[in-house]
């Protein structure tokens, strides 16, 4: 995927940690475009736990996808869209829900003169929230009859009827659980699950979500597999961080030779966030195809 170049204006991350950002807070939604309200966070600290630095060991994006996109032509008459927004996985922030969700807000009494300098400035602001050039694509009100919804395809690991014990309560992941058999043939699989379920680490709001794990390797043990992924149920991570720990739990203790992870959670606030990761680069891209909880 080709990035542009960031703008010089990168915003500064220092002190931006969820904690301090808008969430779990009273917030009064803005009346005039302000690019100061979108709330970068740094994903170092949270890849520091996983023991990623340096070089990655995944590409990826996070794709997002707005739902409530208003602002007026210039004759003040309102205009409506869903923008589409790629944000490389090799940015050095990521950009905090509500504060995305106040900042599209801001437009909603703005004047623009075409649709293309509302593209132009969507990909200026999150290019420097996110310290990495943000792709921007918008779909206007005359192509909603396009758009499509698609579930994704792979072997549902939800027909298992896995038992979780009560005594760890299927609440936080332990990838230390996970196994693969190096003693089969290697296998290419696609295995999918509508049963991840996260929370939000300021709010513990849920974040209900589908994830598809594609692999090349040792097959992977498809029970271990699923109450791994229960296992959500109760952990307090935002999006991106949950499939960057699904990933680096299943290349850690399954070793696959290729890994992709990709999940689509539900939407919050009129915004949805789908990451993809993966380790080979004849991985297909994505599809963005919406589910039917989306």
């Amino acid at each position: 995927m080709n990035h542009t170049t960031p703008p010089a204006s990168t915003v500064a991350t220092t002190g931006h940690s969820p904690e301090s950002s808008p969430l779990g807070k009273s917030s009064e939604y803005p009346t005039h475009y302000d690019p100061t309200l979108l709330f970068p966070i740094p994903r170092a600290p949270k890849r520091a736990e996983l023991q990623i630095s340096g070089t990655l060991p995944f590409f990826g994006v996070d794709i997002w996808t707005a739902y409530e996109i208003s602002w007026l032509n210039l004759r003040g008459k309102p205009q409506i869209a869903i923008a589409t927004f790629m944000v490389p996985a090799d940015s050095p922030n990521i950009i905090e829900s509500k504060s995305f969700k106040l900042y599209l807000n801001s437009f909603n009494h703005e004047r623009l003169k075409s649709a293309d300098q509302l593209v132009e400035k969507l990909r200026t602001d999150l290019s420097a929230a996110a310290g990495a050039g943000v792709q921007v694509m918008l779909t206007e009100s005359s192509q909603f009859g396009q758009l499509q919804f698609g579930e994704l395809a792979g072997l549902s690991l939800d027909r298992l009827d896995v038992e979780i014990e009560p005594a760890s309560g299927g609440a936080h992941p332990d990838g230390s659980q996970l196994r693969a058999n190096h003693e089969e043939a290697l296998v290419e699989e696609t295995l999918v699950s509508h049963l991840l379920k996260s929370n939000c680490p300021v709010t513990s709001q849920p974040d209900w979500g589908s994830v598809q794990i594609h692999y090349v390797g040792a097959p992977i043990d498809q029970e271990r597999l699923l109450k791994y992924i229960i296992g959500f149920r109760e952990h307090n991570e935002f999006h991106e961080q949950c499939v960057e720990r699904i990933f680096s739990d299943i290349l850690r203790y399954c070793k696959p030779q290729k890994l992709a992870v990709y999940a689509r959670y539900t939407r919050r606030g009129g915004l949805d966030i789908n990451p993809w990761r993966s380790n080979f680069s004849s991985a297909k891209p994505p599809s963005q195809l919406r589910n039917a909880r989306q």
